[in-house]
C-alpha cells in the first residue's frame, strides 16, 4: 500500500504527523536551504547597509564666495551633494562641514576626504559627533545670493559663506 500522508479509514480522517510526511532527509534537506537562503539576505542587507555608507561625491558650487575674516582666503572652495543644506568647505588646509538648516559647522579631518576629479569624496558616517561652537550665525538673502556668517568658537575668526540662490529664491545647494 502507498504511504499517503493523509487518507481517510474506517470513514475517520487519519494523518500522518511525522515531518507532515516528509522524510527526515528531506526535512533537514528543507532546513538546510532555508537556513542559506535567510543567510543570504543578511549577507545582502548588511551590503545594501555598507554601500549607503559609501563616500558620496561632492561636487564644486559654482560662483560661491568665501571670506574669512573679510578677507578673501587664498585657498578655498565650497562642495556640496544631493542633499541640500549641506556644505563641505575647503580652507586652507582645513575641512568644514556647513550644515545650514541646523546651523551647525563640524570640523572634518583631511585625511577622510579624498580628490575625486573637480570635487571630493567623503563620507557623512565620518561627520565628528560634537559640532565646532558657532555663535552669531547669521543668515539672510542679498539679491541673487544667501549670505552665512558665523564665528569660528566663541571669539574666533568669522567665516562667511556667499552661495548662489535659484531665480525663485530658494537655495540652490
Amino acid at each position: 500500500m502507498a504511504r499517503l500522508p493523509y487518507f481517510v479509514r474506517n470513514g475517520v480522517h487519519v494523518v500522518d504527523r511525522s515531518f507532515d510526511g516528509m522524510k527526515p532527509v528531506q526535512f533537514i534537506r528543507a532546513v538546510a536551504i532555508a537556513s542559506l537562503l535567510a543567510m543570504m539576505i543578511a549577507f545582502l542587507a548588511t551590503a545594501q547597509s555598507q554601500s549607503s555608507e559609501k563616500k558620496l561625491v561632492w561636487k564644486s558650487v559654482a560662483f560661491a564666495i568665501v571670506k574669512f575674516n573679510d578677507e578673501a582666503p587664498k585657498s578655498w572652495n565650497i562642495y556640496h551633494t544631493e542633499k541640500k543644506g549641506l556644505l563641505l568647505v575647503h580652507l586652507w588646509k582645513r575641512y568644514l562641514l556647513v550644515d545650514m538648516k541646523e546651523q551647525e559647522a563640524y570640523e572634518i579631518d583631511p585625511q577622510t576626504v579624498k580628490l575625486h576629479g573637480e570635487g571630493v569624496e567623503w563620507s557623512t558616517a565620518d561627520k565628528p559627533d560634537q559640532p565646532i561652537e558657532t555663535p552669531d550665525w547669521k543668515t539672510r538673502d542679498v539679491g541673487s545670493v544667501q549670505l552665512v556668517r558665523f564665528r569660528l568658537g566663541k571669539d574666533g575668526h568669522v567665516l562667511e559663506l556667499q552661495i548662489p540662490l535659484l531665480i525663485n529664491g530658494k537655495p540652490a545647494y
